[in-house]
């Protein structure tokens, strides 16, 4: 996709290498991480560190005071989710298949709550253990796209933006459905005592151009890592995030809830959809986002299942192979670091580790010694907000999509 826009984020620092055209040949994702089950343990998000592991967090927490951004620390690789943040985020489009079901509700408020569903089902992916993905170099770039059983297609590209601060941009779209998805994500993370937060700030939107761009402003949980001093290492949602269409004047305040140190359970969350105008509540949200979430009609006395995850199809993504990705993009920039992980290699996954972000501040060098400040490929920067530089019929049309016989 843009792929003859594309420059190389190796070499532009010295001049601007034009990637060639050549259609790829898209391989079906294996990343995507698998199902996790729900209980009150929750044994897919925890996590027993050996001793070694513990003892350097330990030695790198010492260097730390609690509520310190943690942005500029070093994490140690055992830690680490063998992809980037970049790819990370689609998998909240694994499945886009409700949301394509929402796009054919007539009622304002049964769209909403079609939605709703849709935003609610991809937090339960996540691979097991607590791990974090790759924190993106600035001019990175993640691309695939998704095949429909209704016969249309979808893609996704997201850039690294920016270092400092960073910012993830992404977008979403599948034309033929009147679907577009855009936001921008810029995390932060903070040291707690016994905890990390990932703040999950950031402007992201819904929007249905086949319904006049009726438009759905949607916030996130934060994420946090319990236990990194003592007891077991757990992997929560946390806090409060929005869904809104003000269109519809229907708002849903979700409270995503931790568990407590002597009672609760895990990933438990609660929620009430609202008319905004008057604050008059509709329904109400539980559940838990791993495993099954409930709506009841205030007017009702029973709850119905909004969403079952155990059994929701996951939507495989489809990405170029890596020999004929561009060097800055997602897969291919950390295959080798990858690889050190997946073989458990970790010295070998600290030297490439390393090794990337040296020639990241080689490159930032290079560009403040030419007076060359970075520009964006797939994104511009509009009212202090990053959108799609792209035009959606080229992409899908482009060498990148393949598109299917429809024939058959």
């Amino acid at each position: 996709m843009l792929r003859s826009i594309v420059k190389d984020v190796t070499t532009a620092a010295t001049s601007a290498v034009s990637v060639g055209t050549g259609m790829g040949t898209p391989t079906p994702s294996t990343s995507t991480p698998q199902h996790t089950t729900s209980a009150d343990s929750d044994p897919d998000s925890t996590e027993v560190l050996e001793d070694s592991s513990r003892s350097i967090i330990m030695g790198m927490i010492s260097q730390l005071r609690k509520d310190m951004d943690l942005h500029r620390v070093t994490f140690p690789t055992f830690v680490l989710e063998p992809r980037s943040l970049l790819e990370k985020i689609t998998d909240y489009m694994s499945h886009a298949d409700l949301l394509l079901l929402a796009a054919q509700e007539t009622g304002q408020q049964n769209r909403f709550i079609a939605v709703l569903r849709y935003f609610l089902s991809g937090w339960h992916i996540k691979p097991k253990g607590v791990k974090k993905p790759y924190n993106p170099v600035l001019g990175e770039f993640f691309e695939c796209q998704w095949s429909y059983g209704n016969g249309t297609d979808a893609f996704f590209v997201a850039e690294q933006v920016s270092h400092h601060p960073p910012i993830s941009a992404y977008y979403y779209g599948s034309p033929e459905n009147g679907i577009r998805i855009q936001g921008n994500i810029r995390p932060k993370s903070r040291f707690l005592g016994n905890s990390v937060v990932s703040l999950m700030e950031g402007d992201s939107y819904i929007e249905f151009s086949h319904l006049h761009n009726e438009h759905y402003d949607f916030t996130m949980p934060n994420m946090y890592a319990r236990g990194i001093l003592f007891g077991k290492m757990v992997l929560e949602l946390g806090d409060n995030c929005v869904l809104r269409c003000r269109s519809s004047d229907l708002v849903c305040e979700l409270d995503f809830k931790t568990k407590g140190f002597f009672s609760g359970q895990y990933n438990s969350l609660v929620g009430k959809i609202k008319k905004e105008s008057t604050g008059e509540v509709l329904y109400d949200i539980s559940g838990q986002w791993s495993s099954e979430i409930y709506i009841k009609s205030v007017k009702s006395s029973s709850k119905t299942v909004l969403l079952d995850t155990q059994t929701a199809k996951l939507q495989q993504k489809t990405v170029v192979s890596e020999s004929e990705q561009a060097s800055n993009e997602s897969r291919r920039l950390w295959a080798d670091l990858s690889a050190a992980l997946k073989n458990d290699a970790m010295d070998m996954a600290t030297e490439e580790k390393l090794g990337i972000e040296e020639r990241q501040r080689e490159e930032a060098k290079l560009r403040e010694e030419r007076n060359t400040p970075f520009e964006p490929v797939f994104f511009k920067l509009l009212d202090g907000q990053y959108v799609f530089k792209g035009n959606d019929r080229y992409i899908l049309h482009g060498r990148r999509i393949q598109k299917r016989d429809k024939s058959n």
